[in-house]
């Protein structure tokens, strides 16, 4: 793993792992964008982009930006998805809100919905003492779904080769 892409993932997951403390104000409502105006993230990537897709065939479609003030490469048209890249190849896609799956989870999704749409899901524990979400594991194959969550709300999606983003939850990282 680049040195890049690691500290890419231990950022976005501290940085995750901020944007989730504290209350919600009683005042506060949140709206959800209708499905069709939310980017769908599935186990076989986004609809122009691939899992195993290489850094330089993205960057030659015109897909993957590194000219932007980020912690690492972004996606066109994407503005709420982080790929990550082990080797040169896409492994991991880290989603935020209004970025859903084709189930319709997202962000700010209850966690009982995780379980009803994905009957298999596992439950990952993140380690005492840490300020990290626990887990919600869904594989299929050699893809997964990765929801990090904060007992009661998913707070942040990741997609991609089981492999890797079990590899992500035990090592605590995230794509900054």
């Amino acid at each position: 793993m680049k040195l890049r892409q690691f500290g890419f993932i231990a950022t976005l997951l501290l940085a995750a792992a901020i944007s989730g403390s504290g209350p919600m104000p009683p005042d506060t409502i949140a709206v959800r964008e209708p499905v069709a105006a939310a980017s769908i993230v599935d186990l076989d990537g986004l609809s122009d982009v691939d899992f195993g897709d290489t850094e330089d065939d993205l960057a030659r479609r015109g897909i993957l930006r590194t000219d932007v003030d980020a912690c690492g490469p972004t996606l066109a048209g994407h503005d709420m998805i982080s790929p990550v890249f082990i080797d040169d190849r896409l492994v991991l896609l880290w989603a935020g809100e209004p970025v859903r799956t084709p189930e319709g989870i997202a962000a700010g999704s209850p966690i009982a919905e995780v379980r009803a749409s994905y009957p298999e899901v596992r439950a990952l524990h993140a380690p005492p003492g840490t300020h990290r979400f626990d887990g919600l594991f869904a594989r299929d194959g050699d893809r997964a779904y990765l929801f990090l969550h904060d007992g009661e709300t998913i707070r942040k999606i990741i997609a991609g080769y089981a492999d890797w983003a079990h590899r992500l939850f035990v090592e605590g990282h995230g794509p900054c």
